[in-house]
């Protein structure tokens, strides 16, 4: 099996177990799958699952696709070559419940070829990001640490590195540089070098790839039957707000597939079902909501040595919702 190969066969057996991980979660909902092709040249697997126990919209999306690099390409996406392939998953969750955070995972690489079809570049990307609507900080080093340690297993540079990258890239600079969540780690365009090769990079991309079941999974066990109010609700729908403007403005991956007429509803999937856009609205100083909005204009080392806890600690904590 050629590498390309092996990367495909991995992001479809991540996509089967994430899903069956959720599904066992919600209790309730499960997944339809609507398999699809692309015109100009593959197709992808989208899993949606809706008004369950726990996700009020989910969706868990493969993709395997290529073509000819275009023109379009050329001066907008800054891609040289002759065709390209890239094969990849994303995933959004939004819970109902206001106090299970939404999250988005995304891992892909990407080839170009010249006219022999011979690979004259690749690269590999992906990171795991939360975004809640209330600040549990407990919940925030529980996401972050299980990424550190699988970050600290490949290079004990990456964790620092990808946190930062994830913190500058997953905001919306038209609001006062507004972070659109707590973070977690992103990369992109990592290339093959002397000591970090294909297979470095498969096992570093299903390393993070599984660690989004240890990192997600516990969170929602331990919030989803938090009891919660309209304003909760409230507050959730204006954030989700700000989330679809990131995704609409300034998203990387979302420009890509429209720029290369890609699915729309496998593109736009990442949306929320539903979202509150008020003119000016502030929350109140002070207020836990306004704790959550403070640490979206700040990052936060959220993994050092005086504030981590283990996982049992973690997981004892008594709910302070």
């Amino acid at each position: 099996m050629d590498f390309k190969d092996q990367w495909i066969s991995f992001i479809h057996q991540l996509q089967n177990d994430i899903c069956a991980a959720l599904e066992k979660s919600d209790g309730k909902a499960t997944f339809i799958e609507d398999a699809w092709e692309r015109p100009e040249g593959g197709g992808g697997k989208t899993r949606v699952i809706s008004n369950g126990n726990v996700i009020e919209k989910g969706g868990v999306n493969t993709s395997v696709v290529f073509g000819d690099v275009t023109d379009l390409m050329r001066t907008q996406l800054k891609i040289n070559g002759d065709k390209w392939f890239a094969c990849g998953l994303s995933l959004v969750i939004h819970p109902s419940n206001p106090f299970v955070p939404t999250v988005h995972c995304n891992y892909r690489m990407f080839e170009l070829y010249d006219k022999e079809n011979n690979v004259v570049d690749r690269w590999f990307g992906g990171g795991t990001d939360l975004t809640p609507y209330y600040l549990l900080d407990e919940d925030a080093r529980h996401f972050h640490l299980t990424y550190k340690n699988v970050c600290d297993t490949f290079d004990p540079d990456f964790y620092p590195d990808f946190k930062k990258q994830c913190d500058n890239y997953f905001v919306n600079t038209h609001r006062n540089n507004e972070r659109r969540g707590i973070g977690g780690i992103f990369y992109d365009y990592q290339k093959v070098s002397l000591t970090k090769d294909l297979n470095f990079w498969i096992s570093f991309a299903k390393a993070c790839g599984y660690a989004f079941i240890e990192s997600y999974i516990p969170i929602i066990e331990k919030r989803k039957n938090t009891p919660y109010t309209d304003k909760h609700k409230h507050w959730q729908e204006i954030r989700r707000g700000r989330y679809t403007e990131f995704n609409l403005v300034h998203d990387r991956g979302t420009i890509f597939g429209l720029k290369t007429n890609g699915r729309i509803e496998s593109i736009l999937m990442s949306l929320p079902p539903t979202v509150r856009f008020e003119y000016n609205y502030q929350p109140e100083k002070g207020s836990e909501e306004d704790k959550l909005l403070q640490a979206c204009l700040i990052p936060k080392e959220w993994v050092n040595s005086v504030n981590n806890i283990s996982d049992d600690e973690w997981a004892s904590k008594v709910n302070t919702c």
